[in-house]
């Protein structure tokens, strides 16, 4: 079994484009039978964005077992890296589609009156998008071990 390596930001940008592709298709084809975009999704995706920052921020400091902080268990810290490596490509997906979206609403603005509003939503969303790619990707940088210092790998055992 291969083990499982960091999350290739290629992968998180061709999900990304393959995703707005779609999306900007559907957004264009069923544009008129679709509701208003809710802002409130990319509320949702902001605050996972900040709590996976924070828990990002708090890993890190657990793992170099920075003064004051506990050790972190080994199991908390897996859960926490298929986390961020769930989050990166859900984030990447929820960035295509909130860029297909953006697409096609921002150059409608001109001829359709809902699509003003959308564009910014739709514009609001990629931004949360981002930012929880973005906390994924800390999050599972913060999950590393980090490299023993230089004098300790010279000692025989």
């Amino acid at each position: 079994m291969k083990p499982v390596g960091p999350t290739r930001i290629r992968d998180l940008a061709l999900t990304a484009v393959l995703t707005s592709v779609l999306s900007y298709v559907l957004v264009a084809a069923y544009y008129g039978d679709l509701p208003a975009l809710p802002w409130t999704s990319s509320a949702a995706i902001a605050c996972l964005a900040v709590a996976e920052g924070a828990a990002a921020r708090g890993t890190r400091q657990r793992i170099t077992r920075r003064p004051g902080t506990r050790p972190v268990d080994p199991l908390v810290v897996a859960r926490l890296v298929a986390l961020a490596k769930a989050s990166a490509l859900v984030g990447a997906v929820l960035l295509g589609g909130w860029l297909g979206a953006f697409g096609y609403t921002f150059l409608a603005r001109d001829r359709l009156v809902a699509a003003d509003r959308d564009a910014v939503v739709s514009g609001l969303g990629v931004l949360a998008s981002l930012l929880l790619v973005a906390a994924a990707l800390w999050l599972e940088q913060s999950c590393r071990t980090p490299p023993f210092p230089e004098d300790e790998r010279d000692i025989p055992a």
